[in-house]
């Protein structure tokens, strides 16, 4: 967090992947989607296809938690996230 020029930097510990558990899921997501089903014949190949990956899982790849919209679409403002806590404080 900066605040006013000052930095305050928080560090991963070494080995403790569950301290960031949305990185570690997009990289499962990579692997999985991307990495593992590609051969890839130079560092330029490789960088041409994860572009490509970049692209589609930004631009046209649905998420669950935007709403099954794509990030593209929820930044431009085109779709609306209900709140959880609200959904969940509703009376039947």
């Amino acid at each position: 967090m900066t605040c006013l020029g000052s930095s305050d930097h928080h560090f991963e510990r070494p080995g403790k992947p569950g301290d960031n558990a949305f990185i570690e899921s997009f990289n499962a997501t990579v692997r999985r989607e991307c990495l593992s089903q590609h051969w890839f014949v130079s560092l330029e190949d490789a960088q041409r296809t994860l572009d490509g990956f970049r692209q589609d899982y930004n631009n046209t790849k649905p998420h669950r938690s935007l709403a099954d919209h794509a990030p593209a679409v929820f930044r431009a403002g085109g779709c609306h996230v209900p709140d959880r806590n609200r959904l969940e404080n509703l009376q039947p």
